[in-house]
């Protein structure tokens, strides 16, 4: 008879988890959901996960033999979500909403076998820009299956199960250790100083797709956050039009760069690197006006750093070849077009500063297309310079 497993034998620590999370939400804006204009926004933090054996928290084993212990999402100052939207031409952020619980658990799918396990959360948020301060009515269940206590995901690897384009609406297969938003959409109403929605006319909506209220949680060795200005070159009706891009991190736009050395994936020696998010923005005429090139939620931008031969990312000499092949996308007023191809892009890191690096189009051009597969433009040219950076293992969105 085999032994049934039970999350003691886990022999977990009574402390916090407090990982860097990567995440998407698919907005709709606006008070109409059927015709208001949708932007997926890529969104990253620094959250904290509350768990048995904290105080507080019960593990329990039902009459059936499933096994399931308790979890809390909460909300503090430094932890949360933040990312950048064309739409606002704003930094949005979402926090756990501190007078709701936002609780949860993980529990076996099969009994007497911990993982792999149900991973759900009750979530009540609260969305913040410059301008907006907006609560949802309705609990929005978030789900997903994990093999792990913390379900970190495999560096360089994507969300979902495929590499859909576009931002919806789809149906949303999403990979293991990727959890979602199952009870969408949802509308989000102004909100008073207790957090409470208001009236009855909503601002905008978290939409059942392309990125219905996702996160994954990773665990790089280094985070860099960096604002960037620069060009992008692009061959619009055979003509070359150059736009110039900028893209502040204070305003959870410019870059986020992972770096993770080799204990933090199982690829042997090197650094791995990915362009978790972009926003930089920009005039385009050839294209409509306000443009903003950013990065792919379903296609990882991935590449590497250093000579890939280092044994840790303390031994990345400098200065170190950064190469990414980036997934771009680029957001115009009347559509939304998604590069064919990766965009191998390279510089080169004096320091782990990053302050200085130009990151160039390093090979040939790739096509910009619409969900209809339309060619509407082309990538011929990229120059971003980094600038101001934060650097460090930790993303706080206080900044």
């Amino acid at each position: 008879m085999s032994i049934r497993e039970t999350y003691e034998s886990l022999n977990l620590e009574p402390k916090p988890i407090r990982p860097h999370i990567l995440a998407a939400s698919t907005v709709v804006f606006g008070d109409d959901y059927y015709n208001g204009r949708r932007e997926t926004i890529n969104l990253s933090g620094f959250v904290q996960l509350n768990k048995w054996p904290m105080p507080g928290f019960e593990h329990k084993v039902d009459e059936k033999g499933y096994a399931e212990f308790a979890t809390e999402l909460i909300s503090a100052p430094e932890v949360g979500i933040k990312g950048f939207s064309y739409e606002l031409n704003d930094r949005i952020q979402v926090l756990s909403n501190p007078f709701l619980p936002n609780s949860g658990h993980v529990r076996q799918i099969v009994p007497g076998k911990n993982f792999p396990a149900e991973f759900y959360i009750r979530r009540f948020g609260i969305l913040e820009s410059s301008t907006l301060r907006l609560a949802h009515r309705n609990v929005i269940d978030i789900y997903g299956v994990v093999d792990a206590v913390p379900p970190f995901k495999k560096p360089l690897t994507g969300p979902y199960l495929g590499k859909p384009r576009g931002d919806g609406p789809f149906d949303v297969a999403q990979a293991p250790n990727v959890v979602k938003g199952t009870t969408l959409p949802e509308a989000w109403y102004p909100a008073n100083d207790e957090n409470e929605p208001v009236g009855i006319t909503p601002s905008m909506f978290f939409a059942p797709s392309a990125g219905p209220c996702m996160s994954m949680l990773v665990d790089p060795s280094m985070i860099m956050q960096v604002s960037l200005e620069g060009q992008l070159e692009v061959e619009v009706n055979g003509k070359t039009a150059r736009i110039e891009l900028a893209g502040d991190y204070r305003q959870a736009a410019g870059t986020e760069i992972l770096l993770f050395g080799p204990d933090k994936h199982d690829g042997g020696s090197g650094v791995l690197a990915q362009m978790a998010r972009v926003a930089v923005v920009g005039e385009c005429a050839e294209l409509g006006g306000r443009v903003m090139l950013r990065a792919s939620w379903p296609r990882v931008s991935g590449g590497t750093l250093g000579e890939g031969n280092e044994d840790s990312i303390s031994r990345v000499k400098f200065p170190s070849e950064l190469h990414i092949d980036a997934e771009f996308e680029l957001v115009t007023p009347a559509h939304t077009l998604y590069a064919t191809n990766a965009v191998h892009v390279a510089g080169k890191l004096s320091d782990m500063d990053a302050t200085g690096t130009e990151l160039k189009l390093d090979g040939g051009d790739t096509a910009l297309v619409t969900t209809n597969d339309e060619v509407k433009a082309r990538i011929t040219g990229v120059n971003l310079v980094m600038r101001d950076a934060l650097v460090g293992e930790h993303a706080t969105v206080a900044v």
